[in-house]
């Protein structure tokens, strides 16, 4: 209720993400997660698997639009979607499960960092290191495709360790959960 109309206000948007909405938002975002996932395996098959060159392996999107792979708008975005889903979906989890959550979003935001400095180097066409294209901090030590594979990976397993935690909470852990998810941790 407020103080001035004596209304109850209805839960945030945040609230109910987190509560009543938590586990559809959880399922949409790792839809999009798994989504990205697999144009990097595609595109790790397209190189190693079946010997395209580098330029030519592009994943499935990049196929038909090759400017995807190389709009570092597109790269941004995608490292921002994730940092605010992680950042937006934490309140939900409990216990060992917020732990590893909180994991996977400590390594979004320099993942997210390196994806700035990388949009801000096509953006003024000062590269780092005076290399011919924008390039990353780790990226000067490994090669592009399989430091997105390493970001992807170090950034997932955590993720994926959490809600396995979050959908299988302890004694101590279940009474504290206050989400949607509780349904399918209690059937458990």
């Amino acid at each position: 209720m407020t103080a001035h109309t004596g209304v109850e206000r209805p839960p945030s948007l945040l609230t109910r993400i987190n509560t009543v909405h938590h586990r559809a938002a959880l399922n949409l975002f790792m839809l999009v997660v798994v989504a990205h996932w697999a144009e990097h395996v595609v595109q790790a098959v397209q190189i190693w698997v079946l010997h395209w060159p580098r330029p030519q392996a592009r994943g499935l999107l990049g196929i038909p639009f090759p400017w995807l792979i190389s709009s570092e708008w597109l790269h941004y975005g995608y490292a921002l979607v994730m940092l605010a889903g992680l950042v937006l979906l934490r309140r939900g989890f409990t216990g060992r499960a917020r732990t590893w959550w909180n994991i996977a979003l400590g390594i979004q935001v320099w993942h997210h960092f390196e994806h700035l400095l990388l949009l801000l180097q096509a953006l003024t066409g000062t590269y780092l290191a005076g290399r011919a294209v924008p390039t990353s901090l780790l990226q000067l030590v490994l090669p592009r495709v399989e430091l997105h594979l390493f970001y992807n990976a170090v950034v997932f397993v955590p993720m994926v360790v959490a809600m396995y935690l979050h959908l299988h909470p302890n004694r101590t852990e279940f009474p504290a959960m206050d989400c949607s998810c509780r349904e399918v941790a209690h059937a458990r």
